[in-house]
């Protein structure tokens, strides 16, 4: 009985943390940022940080999407090619969709589609 229990419980286990790093799709909406910019100093955002956050993105830095529930690191195809498909996004607000996880506390979107937040 003890051997069945012990079983239960860990396929419990491992069913609860697979579901906790399942992805789901979700649209999120926010400004694309610099993410070590915006750690380092929270005023790095909008358009009078423009020019050093598309800088850092030409150079493959780690952009995100500054939403209201926090910072969604960007991954997948936006974020490849040193952020080819980010570029025009830099520092705009947009609606990205795609997959989002987190992870050790932190917030990962792979983007399937993005574009300019509606007004």
């Amino acid at each position: 009985m003890r051997k069945v229990l012990a079983s239960f419980a860990a396929v419990a286990m491992v069913a609860a943390l697979g579901a906790s790093l399942r992805a789901e799709s979700k649209t999120v909406k926010g400004e694309v940022i610099d993410v070590m910019c915006q750690m380092k100093k929270a005023e790095n955002t909008g358009a009078a940080h423009e020019n050093c956050a598309l800088s850092c993105a030409k150079k493959g830095a780690v952009m995100g999407i500054m939403a209201a529930d926090g910072v969604y690191t960007i991954a997948g195809d936006y974020a490849a090619d040193n952020n080819a498909k980010l570029l025009e996004y830099i520092s705009k607000n947009v609606e990205a969709t795609g997959e989002v996880s987190e992870k050790d506390g932190k917030k990962v979107i792979t983007v399937a589609s993005m574009k300019p937040a509606s007004m």
